[in-house]
C-alpha cells in the first residue's frame, strides 16, 4: 500500500553532463561516456533503494532528452533537417528534427541499457518511454500530414520496444504524455487510442504520466497564466478512466490542481505527485504525508502510488536526492497511521 515511485528522470551528475539543464551536453566521450552512464544509473539505483523508494527507475541518465533520445534510434527521421516548431501549443519554439518518410525501428533503442540496469537490482523496475502524442508535438512532420496518423505509426514502434523491455524484466512501462495537458480535443479523439496502441498486450502495469512540464522557465511562466485552479485534468480523466491504461499520474504538490479531480479516476491506480520539481526547496516528510492524506479523501489508499510531480533532470542533484528521501519518508508516515 502507498508504494512510492518517481515520474522518470533524475539529474545526471555534473561529472557526466552539464548540470541543471534539460538537454545538457555530455562531458565524456566514447567508451568513457558509456561507462559513465552506467555508473550514474547504478548510483541512482542505490540512492533510491537507500531512500526506500519501492518501484525504481534508472533516472533516464542514459538519455539527453526523454523524447529525442528514443527518436535518434528511429528511421524515417532526418536529424539534420531542422524545422522551427511551436512546442506544447506554441508555449515555446524549438528547431526539431523532421519526419521525412515512414518511421521504422531497425533495432531496439533502450534494451541494452535496461538489461544492464535490471542486473543491478532485485527491486521492481519501471521503464519510461515518450508517449505517441508527445512525440508528435516534439518533432516536425513532412510525411504523414495528420498528427493522428503519425501518432499511430509511432505507437506501433513504442509497442514493439515496450514488449521487448517487458520480456527483459520491466515490471512497469510508463508513457510520458505532457501533451495530454494541452490538446484536450485531440486527446479524446485519438490521443488515448494511440496510447492504448502503444501499451497493447503488455504483460505488466501500463502507466501514463501527465504533468505540467519540467521546471524550466517557459513552463513556469505558462503556469502563471492558468489561474487559481488548474482543471485541465478534468477534460481528459474521463476518457483515461474508461481506457485500458492501469495507472495515471497527476501533479499535486505545490500546484493549483484541485485534488477532487482524482475522484474521476475511480478505476485506476493513481500516481499522486507529492514532491514538486522546484530547484530550491525540499518538501518535508510531513508535507508529503499531507498531500497523500488529501488524495485519500478521493482515492482509496490501496490505489495510491505516491510519486514525483515530474522528471527532475533540470534541478540540482542533492535537491532531487532529498526529495526522494522525503517522498519515501512521507509515505511511511501515512502507512504507519493506517
Amino acid at each position: 500500500m502507498l508504494e512510492t515511485t518517481i515520474a522518470g528522470s533524475l539529474p545526471r551528475p555534473d561529472w557526466l553532463a552539464e548540470p541543471e539543464k534539460l538537454k545538457g551536453g555530455w562531458k565524456l566521450e566514447g567508451e568513457e561516456l558509456e561507462a559513465g552512464k552506467r555508473r550514474a544509473a547504478a548510483e541512482w539505483l542505490r540512492h533510491e533503494e537507500e531512500a526506500g523508494i519501492d518501484i525504481l527507475t534508472d533516472g533516464e541518465v542514459f538519455r539527453r532528452h526523454f523524447v529525442h533520445t528514443f527518436l535518434e534510434g528511429i528511421d524515417g527521421i532526418d536529424q539534420d533537417k531542422k524545422t522551427l516548431m511551436g512546442i506544447r501549443d506554441d508555449r515555446y519554439n524549438l528547431e526539431v528534427p523532421t519526419v521525412t518518410g515512414p518511421v521504422s525501428r531497425p533495432k531496439p533503442v533502450h534494451l541494452e541499457e535496461f538489461k544492464y540496469v535490471r542486473s543491478l537490482t532485485k527491486h521492481r523496475l519501471k521503464f519510461t518511454l515518450p508517449g505517441p502524442m508527445t512525440i508528435c508535438d516534439t518533432i516536425a512532420d513532412a510525411h504523414y500530414g495528420k498528427r493522428a496518423d503519425m501518432a499511430m505509426a509511432f505507437a506501433q514502434l513504442l509497442n514493439d520496444e515496450a514488449r521487448e523491455l517487458v520480456a527483459a524484466g520491466a515490471d512497469v512501462i510508463q508513457f510520458d504524455e505532457p501533451a495530454f495537458n494541452v490538446f484536450f480535443d485531440d486527446v479524446n479523439e485519438w490521443g488515448i487510442a494511440a496510447l492504448e496502441r502503444a501499451a497493447e498486450g503488455l504483460d505488466c502495469p501500463r502507466a501514463v504520466h501527465i504533468c505540467y512540464g519540467y521546471g524550466i522557465q517557459e513552463n513556469l511562466d505558462w503556469k502563471e497564466t492558468l489561474g487559481e485552479e488548474w482543471r485541465q485534468y478534468e477534460k481528459i480523466f474521463p476518457g483515461l478512466n474508461a481506457s485500458s491504461i492501469d495507472q495515471v499520474s497527476l501533479e499535486c504538490a505545490d500546484s493549483h490542481v484541485p485534488h477532487s479531480v482524482m475522484a474521476i479516476l475511480k478505476d485506476k491506480m493513481v500516481m499522486v505527485g507529492a514532491v514538486a520539481v522546484t530547484p530550491d526547496r525540499i518538501e518535508t516528510p510531513e508535507e508529503v504525508a499531507e498531500t497523500i492524506r488529501s488524495a485519500m479523501r478521493y482515492v482509496d489508499p490501496e490505489r495510491i502510488l505516491p510519486c514525483t510531480n515530474c522528471g527532475m533532470t533540470p534541478i540540482p542533484y542533492d535537491i532531487a536526492l532529498g526529495k526522494l528521501q522525503s517522498l519515501a519518508a512521507g509515505a511511511s508516515l501515512v502507512r504507519a497511521s493506517l
